[in-house]
């Protein structure tokens, strides 16, 4: 996890859980560079990490075992430079905003000299997984991301 200052949409934040990963052949398109979805696979496999190491919060038990939904509700996503196969960059996920139920993420993949490669701001919501309704984000979820966020 680094500290260091992200810049996603414009404006200076701060990521609180950051994680390095090579582009992968199974990530391009035939020219060699990302497929702009597999970005959207990238950072959803971000959150999950977050969620359960960065906040100590398995994902899978809020899924399966707890029944939470997670859904996106809302993305929004700029591409400013390719990534390459082979390239080592950096997914960064930093806190934007904490809802009754709701939580916005800033995303940002950087390459060397943190270079942004692409940004996206996603609004995820706490839902049933019964009747899809939202809920409140759970106490100890609340916790972990105020904790988080408060370091």
């Amino acid at each position: 996890m680094s500290r260091a200052p992200a810049e996603v949409h414009g404006s200076a934040r701060a990521p609180i859980f950051r994680r390095e990963r090579t582009i992968r052949f199974s990530d391009c398109d035939p020219a060699g560079i990302v497929f702009y979805p597999q970005y959207f696979v990238m950072f959803n496999g971000l959150v999950e990490d977050w969620f359960t190491e960065g906040l100590g919060v398995p994902y899978s038990d809020l899924i399966m075992r707890r029944h939470l939904g997670l859904p996106t509700v809302r993305l929004e996503a700029d591409f400013t430079a390719v990534s390459r196969m082979g390239d080592t960059v950096a997914l960064e996920l930093g806190v934007e905003r904490l809802g009754r139920s709701s939580l916005a993420l800033a995303l940002r993949c950087v390459g060397a000299g943190d270079e942004q490669r692409m940004a996206m701001r996603t609004v995820i919501v706490s839902t049933s997984k019964e009747d899809h309704r939202a809920i409140p984000l759970p106490d100890d979820v609340r916790g972990a991301i105020e904790r988080a966020t408060a370091a």
